[in-house]
């Protein structure tokens, strides 16, 4: 594993370890803790929401123990968790500074809910975020009909195998 693999990533000026794991990054939850309240000991801070939010309710563990070098430069087994555990982690955080991630959290769910019900938003928001990345309107319609087409082939060639 290089160095990139394990690089740190900075949030709201706070160090925050990780690691590539199964396919996926892997962040330390005590530094997630650490950047989101403003607790002078963060490691008792999350053993006390593991205890109340999962330990007490006896649900699995959303976590795991990986080796993560700490400041000394030695390598700790950390509890970590990828990042769709890590967001029902953050919602498990009672502070001020983890409120605004908890609101976000909400607004796309949100979003996402609409889209289900009306699969049109979710391309109207394709397109946004492909504008915002820079893209033409000429590149986006064409990514758009290419999309479709691809799906359309997909879809005929799957029907077609499903009734030899």
């Amino acid at each position: 594993m290089n160095d990139a693999e394990n690089a740190l990533v900075v949030f709201q000026g706070k160090k925050i370890r990780r690691t590539w794991h199964n396919k996926e990054w892997y962040f330390s939850i005590i530094d997630i803790v650490a950047a989101l309240t403003d607790s002078p000991t963060p490691r008792q801070y999350w053993g006390k929401v593991k205890d109340r939010e999962f330990v007490k309710l006896e649900l699995s563990p959303i976590w795991v123990q990986l080796k993560l070098t700490s400041a000394d430069g030695k390598m700790y087994d950390t509890d970590s968790a990828n990042t769709e555990s890590m967001f029902r982690i953050i919602q498990s955080i009672p502070s001020k500074k983890a409120e605004p991630f908890k609101r976000w959290l909400a607004k796309v769910g949100y979003e996402r809910v609409q889209e289900i019900e009306n699969p049109e938003l979710a391309q109207k928001r394709m397109k946004e975020l492909y504008k915002q990345k820079g893209y033409s309107d000429d590149w986006v319609e064409k990514r758009v009909r290419g999309i479709a087409i691809r799906d359309e082939l997909t879809y005929n060639s799957y029907k077609g195998r499903a009734y030899l």
